[in-house]
């Protein structure tokens, strides 16, 4: 049974891709230290650090929200098939994921929206399936929604579009690119086809409670998605952080961050954000249920994984 959550009229499920349950600190957290997991390591569930292996658990997953009539995924995941040789985690995957989808009783036909975090590999790649060699939407009948400026410099990175205004000064140079082809393979079908939807992030009420709030660094344009639904409050944390150790160290940045300091400044706004408010927050890369709350700790926050409120989602 998929993890399932109720906030105000909305129903939200975990879509599950992968799980890694031996990941590397160094290798997702160059910047990491002994004293981090030394310290912390006590802190964090048996599900999502090893003190015995060292290693870290984490995953990918899409989560499914049913509310007001519609039928919206925040998020696509890594998609099956994707040439990613920069990531070998990540590269020609064969997952269930569509399966999964629909054992929460959703076809791809049926999904009325996709919103969109941010334009990495591990986001985007479902928007697509490959057929007949050539990639194709795989929710044929929804809008999908993300940053203009994502779009524009995913295709600048791909070579499509030059973008010689971005990155924007504020963001300073780039520590990383993101990974190539993401635009071409799992945005642009999409775009072709008259089904996206590019927008302001600018904190605007969107559709059925949603808005998209700016935490840029991770990705260029990076959002955190709110959903307000019955007096309830709950968010779609993107990859402002990607791992619970980060509540704790919030400046540990992940390998993937593409300006650092922008990031780092994104993750603190969050975790002040989410304590204050006591909101529900939906990860895209914990390990357990993916989701919990941040909570205020004297010298800084700690996290503490929800449980599923709601049985079988369909």
């Amino acid at each position: 049974m998929a993890a399932a959550f109720q906030v105000g009229d909305a129903r939200v499920t975990r879509i599950p891709e992968l799980h890694w349950d031996n990941a590397r600190p160094h290798k997702l957290y160059p910047d990491i230290d002994a004293e981090a997991l030394a310290i912390f390591g006590p802190y964090l569930t048996p599900g999502s650090f090893n003190p015995v292996t060292g290693g870290l658990a984490q995953g990918t997953h899409a989560w499914l929200v049913q509310v007001a009539g519609l039928t919206i995924l925040v998020d696509t995941a890594t998609g099956n098939d994707k040439p990613l040789p920069a990531a070998p985690a990540l590269d020609h995957l064969h997952t269930s994921f569509l399966e999964h989808l629909a054992a929460a009783g959703v076809q791809p036909e049926q999904v009325d929206t996709v919103l969109h975090t941010h334009i990495h590999a591990d986001h985007v790649g479902w928007n697509t399936r490959l057929h007949n060699g050539k990639w194709v939407p795989t929710f044929p009948k929804a809008r999908h929604v993300f940053s203009v400026i994502e779009a524009r410099y995913g295709a600048s990175n791909d070579g499509i579009d030059p973008a010689p205004d971005l990155p924007p000064e504020i963001l300073g140079r780039p520590d990383h690119r993101p990974l190539p082809r993401v635009y071409t393979d799992s945005m642009l079908p999409v775009i072709e086809a008259g089904l996206g939807e590019a927008i302001i992030i600018d904190g605007q009420d969107l559709l059925a409670g949603f808005s998209f709030h700016p935490t840029p660094g991770h990705s260029i344009d990076h959002a955190s998605i709110r959903l307000r639904s019955d007096g309830e409050d709950a968010w779609f944390t993107g990859d402002v952080m990607h791992h619970p150790l980060q509540v704790y160290r919030p400046d540990l940045r992940s390998v993937y961050c593409e300006f650092v300091q922008p990031a780092e400044c994104s993750r603190r706004w969050f975790l002040r954000e989410a304590a204050e408010s006591g909101s529900l927050c939906f990860t895209s890369h914990f390990a357990e249920t993916g989701a919990g709350y941040v909570r205020r700790r004297p010298e800084g926050f700690a996290w503490e994984f929800a449980q599923p409120n709601v049985g079988d989602a369909r």
